[in-house]
């Protein structure tokens, strides 16, 4: 594979992973389990997500390869985690690409009411294709923009919201109790108006939102210099969770009271609508649309690395190491835009149903890869002799506390989907996923193979 990825390519990747779907559409789900404490699971859940990325980096300065966090799961927890891990992050992926395409069309809908949303699917998923079998660097130049244009607009919209705010302009037909102002995060039942208990509740949806943040481990096969640029792009995180989230929805539910955040569309275009901009509704459309572009752009490239690093090591089929003239692992793009095709006979078939259903599967699958990232991290220091370990260039933070506070936190998420009865149904599809693999793993991973070989997937 070729190090196409410059340092601006990486740096707007790992900006644009922060927005995406989870936030510009699925923010609304979280507001309204938990009111303006939301912003307390956005911090709370962002500390988690960092020490996991510094973990991921940690790995991927040390050791940069294709396939990241499933070789290192393979290395360091061994061939059956590793290879529940590596398409675990496929299947979620999958996941997200499919409920990516259906906001897509809900998306297009909002401009051509009267066009069937199974062909906006069918020309995103067509165009995406086509995109991904070009060379690293298209891929690389494509995210760049798409990522520039949301965090231009996540800015204008912050410094748009503040003005409103310090100037004291009300939004059209608001009522006194109404009123726009900081005061809303306390003033409609308070700051945790559906207990701590909604809180918690919101977990799942903000999880979904981090989903993708990954991605930043993907690069370092195919950055130019990783060692540098990979530690770089993680430190920007909490930054952009700080800014992204926790800002934009503090502006957000200041300017409109969070009741009144309904999730009918995305909270985003009450934000424009209540400044007056008369072609408000048609410039969010063009951003989240392309938010979500950019977020089946990630997705497919993460799943094709992913599975390509997986079949160096016998864990998927050979084929899926095969390259094209570019550098590019084609069979994965074949593959994610086959079944994605299954994504349009859904969209024809159930139009207004599949994104909440997608998501929630999502939040198990990541969390799962998360937690596979943390232990196989833990488990790689521990093999490091004192020297090895001082020698790290880019060791983790708070070692070892920062580091047994996130997977103790990973593990509350999975709590916190089988207590909740809308979040149940994804934890059950989760277990009955990761059983579905480990019969896979035991019938056609181990007989046959001796002792310290990789599954047989290599000889298929």
């Amino acid at each position: 594979m070729r190090r196409g990825l410059n340092e601006r390519h990486i740096r707007f990747m790992a900006l644009g992973s922060a927005i995406g779907t989870g936030l510009f559409y699925g923010s609304a789900g979280a507001i309204q389990r938990a009111g303006p404490s939301v912003l307390l699971a956005y911090l709370i859940g962002g500390v988690a997500i960092f020490l996991t990325m510094r973990a991921l980096g940690e790995m991927a300065v040390r050791t940069p390869v294709s396939g990241s966090f499933g070789h290192y799961a393979t290395r360091y927890l061994g061939p059956y985690l590793g290879f529940l891990t590596g398409w675990s992050y496929a299947f979620s992926m999958l996941m997200v690409c499919l409920a990516d395409v259906t906001v897509f069309g809900l998306y297009m809908s909002f401009w051509f009411p009267d066009t069937p949303r199974w062909i906006w699917v069918l020309s995103i998923v067509c165009l995406i294709g086509a995109i991904n079998l070009c060379s690293v660097k298209v891929f690389g130049e494509l995210e760049f923009w798409l990522s520039l244009l949301k965090v231009v607009a996540i800015v204008a919209m912050i410094a748009a919201g503040l003005g409103v705010l310090l100037a004291g302009i009300q939004t059209g037909g608001a009522t006194a109790a109404d009123a726009s102002g900081f005061s809303n995060l306390w003033r409609h039942g308070g700051f945790f108006p559906n207990g701590v208990q909604g809180m918690i509740a919101s977990f799942s949806v903000v999880m979904f939102a981090f989903g993708g943040i990954e991605v930043i481990g993907m690069t370092a096969g195919e950055a130019r210099d990783p060692q540098r640029m990979i530690p770089r792009a993680i430190n920007s995180v909490p930054l952009r969770i700080l800014l992204f989230y926790v800002l934009t929805l503090t502006v957000l539910m200041a300017i409109f009271p969070w009741p009144g955040i309904t999730g009918d569309s995305s909270p985003f275009v009450q934000i424009f609508s209540g400044l007056g901009m008369a072609s408000a509704a048609s410039v969010l459309n063009l951003v989240v649309i392309s938010a979500v572009i950019s977020a089946i752009n990630s997705d497919i490239f993460s799943t094709g690395r992913m599975l390509y690093g997986m079949a160096a090591n016998g864990q998927a089929p050979m084929v899926f190491s095969r390259l094209s003239r570019f550098g590019v692992p084609w069979m994965t793009v074949v593959m994610m835009g086959v079944a994605l095709l299954g994504g349009v006979v859904l969209n024809y078939l159930l139009p207004d149903k599949l994104f909440m259903a997608f998501a929630s599967m999502v939040t198990f699958s990541v969390v799962w890869v998360w937690l596979m990232i943390l232990l196989s991290q833990v488990a790689m220091r521990r093999s490091l002799s004192g020297p090895e370990a001082a020698a790290l260039h880019f060791p983790v933070p708070f070692w070892p506390y920062g580091q047994a506070f996130a997977i103790v936190f990973m593990l509350f998420i999975f709590i916190v989907l089988g207590v909740f009865p809308e979040t149940r149904l994804a934890l059950f599809v989760g277990l009955g996923w990761l059983a579905l693999l480990s019969a896979a793993y035991w019938l056609w991973g181990r007989p046959g193979r001796s002792r310290g070989q990789p599954p047989s997937f290599q000889h298929s």
